[in-house]
């Protein structure tokens, strides 16, 4: 096939392009997305699209406030077309994205449906792909709030024994975003969706450092169509205050965007990087010790400011090959894993689990990474000061939106967010700033 540059700039809607793309990173980029449709008054549109799309007999899944939001409306039209379906509601107050809620849905689901129906966004979107994936049933997404950037990606950020863990799921066949519903959404569920969006400047930074050290697998292209979505969001944050239509249409395109790159890339690093392991770790805790937590991307627009805090220092170091070599050597495992399991509580063994396949702390691994990280130093700095905006910058927009920039807003303490960092670099294995600072032997001295 040949290749095409640029699809990266193309209309959303033709990305769906059933042959995909080739492209020239090597991978033919696929989303078995068949379209998204944005507009007001456009639930209307539902029976249809479950018809053109195959469906005879819809299941619809959502929460107490989803339901009440678009699912009572999606049941009237759905009775005036004269389809059946039947329909699940999750009766708990704080829906969590957990195998508990996994199980409700499968137990609730009716077999003599053929299609799926998520009314929601976050969590719902998560669990239904699942579902979609178990019964091979295809689904659409009718979307009540611009939270996050899950709606296009065929992954689901879930809690798996009392890990946050991303599991490959599937693609909604279409997305239906209403804005008489979507613009109702709650302040902080705005605020999250912008919080889960501006990550994308992390994580685009980090993939090209990842692949300048470690020659990770990157595309400029995805890395494009993700920054594609942080201008279209960016730009609209000023009316989503007043809930301005064309600023949440703006908003919801680029969180859309963001699931296609990751969909594209086949990987979760085009949009998630440190930020997101500090809003995962946050999670974790509040699992295991009932401490606090918030909206996931209410977490990670903090994650971000501290990931900016972060890279501001970086760009700042001068390798120091002996003291890095040091630092490695004096690094005791067993310490650690008892660290983790005292701070973590029992999702570390997990974790502890996982170093033993990923090596990361090898020490001649980690000789051969610094060899690459001090010869390359010269372009870290570079690919930072391209990539990130500053500090006082992230902190105005969100604030401006009125989300908290501050980890002490959510009740986290300084020692805990020193030490949520120390583990960032624990929870998955992607090469983040963590990694980068132990590999120098300055994790110890970054300030938050």
């Amino acid at each position: 096939m040949e290749q095409i540059e640029g699809f990266s700039q193309l209309p959303m809607n033709e990305l769906f392009r059933e042959e995909g793309f080739a492209c020239k990173c090597g991978k033919h980029h696929h989303a078995d997305v068949k379209e998204v449709i944005i507009g007001q008054g456009v639930i209307k549109q539902l029976p249809d699209m479950i018809k053109k799309y195959g469906g005879k007999k819809p299941f619809l899944l959502a929460d107490r406030n989803t339901w009440q939001a678009a699912g009572k409306r999606a049941v009237s039209l759905l009775k005036e077309h004269g389809m059946e379906f039947t329909s699940y509601v999750y009766p708990q107050e704080h829906l969590k994205p957990d195998e508990f809620a996994v199980g409700q849905a499968t137990m609730n689901f009716d077999r003599s449906c053929d299609f799926i129906v998520a009314i929601g966004s976050g969590t719902i979107n998560d669990i239904t792909k699942i579902l979609a994936r178990a019964t091979d049933f295809p689904y659409i997404i009718a979307a009540t709030a611009p939270s996050m950037d899950g709606f296009a990606s065929n992954t689901s950020s879930m809690i798996s024994n009392g890990v946050k863990v991303s599991f490959y799921t599937t693609y909604p066949v279409a997305i239906l975003a209403d804005l008489d519903v979507v613009c109702q959404a709650p302040e902080k569920l705005i605020q999250a969706g912008m919080g889960d969006i501006v990550a994308k400047y992390v994580s685009i930074c980090e993939w090209r450092i990842s692949h300048l050290i470690n020659d990770e697998y990157y595309c400029e292209e995805v890395a494009s169509l993700v920054r594609r979505s942080l201008t279209k969001c960016v730009e609209s944050a000023d009316g989503l205050t007043i809930r301005d239509p064309k600023a949440i249409e703006s908003v919801l395109e680029g969180l859309i965007l963001s699931g296609i790159a990751m969909g594209f890339a086949d990987i979760s690093r085009p949009a998630s990087g440190v930020e997101h392991s500090f809003s995962h770790i946050w999670d974790m805790r509040s699992l295991e010790f009932q401490t606090n937590s918030d909206l996931h991307g209410i977490q990670v627009g903090i994650g971000t400011v501290l990931a900016l805090k972060i890279y501001e220092q970086v760009r700042t170091i001068r390798p120091d090959k002996a003291k890095a070599l040091d630092y490695a050597a004096c690094f005791d495992m067993g310490q650690y894993d008892e660290f983790l399991l005292d701070f973590l509580g029992s999702s570390a063994k997990d974790l502890i689990l996982l170093e033993k396949k990923e090596g990361k702390y090898d020490k001649a691994e980690h000789e051969k990474r610094l060899e690459i990280i001090i010869k390359h130093w010269h372009e870290i700095p570079s690919i930072i000061d391209e990539e990130l905006p500053s500090v006082a910058a992230m902190e105005n927009l969100l604030s401006g939106l009125g989300a908290p920039v501050d980890p002490s807003a959510l009740g986290f303490s300084e020692d805990e967010v020193r030490k949520t960092l120390v583990v960032t670099k624990d929870i998955r294995d992607k090469y983040i700033a963590s990694r980068l600072l132990w590999d120098l032997g300055e994790l110890d001295e970054i300030s938050l």
